[in-house]
């Protein structure tokens, strides 16, 4: 029997010139989460049936035709020296058989698949057509995601003012997201349309997606299924050194598993478009694997529910899908074959919304909602600041009077609520019809008259339009009996 190879630590990971973002200096991981990375180095470490990888493996070979070593664990994640062993026994069996052997000794060696082999391998296609990273048990996800979200992130006041410093707030507003973030609990941000709830759930992502990056599995596998976790959308892979990679090391002979990935903590966005199927696994007919829910791809990080109360579900089905997992921090997923399996609901769960939250939700669920942060429309005060951030931003000069005309006429006269999101989409209006015109902009009455007419849309009133009418162009002249 020939024997496996052996694989340093620094030919399986990526270098330091790989793509992928830079992490801040990591924490020391504790004992408990080195042991739950250490890569399996021979089949009887593995945590998972070997027919699971030996599957991978037969339908890599049946798509591609000739399959190296080394792609094979570039693919399936897995120990070269590991899958050494495992292709060393399909060997025996005359499954597969070496067809190229470049390079130096095994690890330049091709497979492809025998006669049996290729019966074998329409019979894994035909379980599944899944070819990825080779999949951990939920139970290791599960431990993993709590023992990465039981301690409360490292989250000062100044990053929160920091973060947050970029919009036009009430003073202290940071006290009500700080705490909120610290214990990693639930938010419900509520107020009047255009006043930055969104973009403050967006600063909050931010935030969290710089404090200390999270290990996730690319896949998991419970019963013989596997579900993809996975999505290039929502992970952003944190590349690390050597030396990091090194400190999550179980001890110095083992190796760290790269079925896992180190990424900046997920955030999850949906608006309108959310349906209950979203939230579910979601079985592939055709694969036949499963793509993971939402909610689980946001475990360790946040998922914000945008225009909550205008999604294509009803509020109160939408409500009783989160009551158990956000007082309990469990979440239970229905496999096709009606297996319920248990996963951790560790996130930030923000609920944004324009409509009165007591329409929406009952006091139960409120309850379950620790932060309620009502954003509200700002001052003339708060208002003028915003108008001057965005003029200088959009380069249109501030004229004092232009904008004191901006209130008394479009706000004062009219008694219209001013909104946040007001003075950038005005001052744009004003900068596009003056590049239209080809002139440069500026906050002239006229200039100022031209965008909020084409921004503000006013109640259909003929004799009140006859009225404005009449005022702008002068009185009509009535022609005199002869």
């Amino acid at each position: 029997m020939s024997e496996p190879i052996e694989i340093p630590l620094e030919e399986e990971w990526p270098s330091d010139d790989d793509e992928g973002v830079r992490g801040e200096a990591l924490d020391a991981p504790d004992a408990a989460l080195r042991e739950l990375l250490r890569a399996p180095v021979h089949p009887t470490e593995l945590d998972i049936p070997p027919s699971l990888v030996v599957d991978i493996l037969l339908r890599m070979m049946f798509n591609e035709g000739e399959v190296s070593l080394r792609h094979f664990g570039e693919v399936t994640r897995l120990e070269l020296k590991l899958l050494d062993h495992i292709l060393i026994k399909l060997q025996e069996e005359h499954i597969v058989e070496v067809v190229s052997a470049g390079g130096v000794g095994r690890l330049g060696y091709a497979y492809s698949l025998s006669d049996a082999g290729s019966k074998r391998a329409r019979d894994a296609l035909a379980r599944s057509q899944y070819i990825g990273p080779v999949p951990v048990p939920v139970e290791k996800y599960a431990q993993m995601i709590l023992l990465q979200t039981q301690r409360s992130m490292d989250i000062s006041p100044q990053r929160v003012q920091q973060a947050l410093a970029h919009l036009v707030l009430p003073d202290g507003f940071h006290r009500r997201i700080g705490p909120a973030l610290s214990i990693g609990t639930s938010m419900f941000l509520y107020g009047p349309p255009g006043n930055g709830k969104t973009d403050i759930a967006q600063s909050i992502a931010r935030l969290i997606a710089g404090a200390e990056p999270i290990w996730v599995p690319y896949a998991i596998t419970v019963g013989g299924h596997i579900v993809s976790v996975y999505d290039p959308l929502v992970f952003k892979e944190v590349r690390l050194t050597k030396d990091d990679l090194r400190a999550f090391k179980a001890d110095a002979d083992s190796q760290v598993d790269r079925r896992c990935g180190c990424f900046q903590r997920p955030t999850v966005i949906v608006g309108g478009e959310l349906t209950m199927a979203a939230l579910d696994l979601r079985f592939d007919p055709v694969a036949k694997f499963y793509e993971a829910p939402l909610q689980l791809k946001a475990n360790g990080g946040m998922f914000l529910i945008d225009d909550f109360g205008r999604q294509m579900i009803s509020p109160s089905e939408l409500l009783n899908r989160w009551v158990v997992p956000l007082e309990s921090h469990v979440d239970y997923l229905r496999l096709q074959t009606g297996q319920t399996i248990a996963v951790p609901f560790q996130q930030l769960m923000v609920f944004s919304t324009n409509i009165e939250p007591r329409n929406l939700v009952d006091d139960a669920f409120l309850r379950r909602i620790q932060m309620k942060i009502k954003v509200d429309r700002p001052d003339e005060r708060a208002f003028s600041h915003i108008f001057a951030l965005y003029a200088q931003r959009l380069g249109v000069p501030l004229d004092k009077e232009g904008f004191f005309y901006l209130l008394q006429k479009w706000y004062r006269e009219p008694n219209r609520p001013m909104q946040a999101v007001h003075p950038r989409d005005i001052l744009k209006i004003l900068v596009a019809m003056a590049d239209y015109e080809g002139v440069t902009p500026r906050m002239t009455p006229d200039a100022l008259d031209a965008a909020c007419e084409s921004y503000f849309v006013d109640t259909i009133d003929d004799g009140a339009s006859a009225t404005r009418q009449t005022a702008r162009l002068g009185p009509r002249l009535t022609p005199q009996p002869r």
